[in-house]
């Protein structure tokens, strides 16, 4: 009677928001992260992320950056420095010292966040979809010449 069906909507443009990376709770990592695909932080991390899909920050990840740029992202560790997401959610125990801009924002009783939310309507990224380039005449580069039989 009351079945779920397993069959969503596809929403065009959307990331999608599965886990493709883990950094692990004993793993410190610096530098930066981007790319598609999803990533999750239980560990430390210390550089710039801009992905294309989800970046769940565990309860004991800890993330410091000037920015993070994603379709989505969960705060249930700590994070210092702004953050741009179509979906922002920061639970209970989330905590973020700095500024967001989002679309959606949710929070939990008991989330902390210190800093300025601007609210939407639309949200470019600057995420560039990548087509592919086809190349016109041969291999080298050079222009072929046709010759007329007539």
């Amino acid at each position: 009677m009351f079945r779920r069906t397993t069959d969503r909507p596809s929403l065009s443009g959307q990331a999608p928001d599965r886990v493709d990376s883990v950094l692990g709770s004993g793993i410190t990592w610096q530098g930066q992260i981007s790319g598609t695909g999803g990533v999750r932080i239980d560990g430390a991390f210390d550089g710039d992320i801009a992905v294309h899909g989800i970046v769940v920050i565990g309860e004991q990840g800890r993330v410091t950056c000037k920015q993070i740029k994603a379709a989505t992202v969960v705060v249930s560790g700590s994070l210092k420095g702004d953050l741009t997401a179509y979906k922002v959610e920061i639970t209970e125990s989330g905590r973020v010292w700095g500024d967001v801009i989002t679309t959606s924002f949710s929070t939990e009783e008991g989330a902390f966040l210190r800093g300025n939310i601007t609210m939407e309507d639309q949200l470019d990224l600057g995420f560039v979809e990548e087509t592919p380039v086809e190349s016109e005449g041969d291999p080298e580069g050079e222009e072929v010449e046709q010759e007329e039989d007539t």
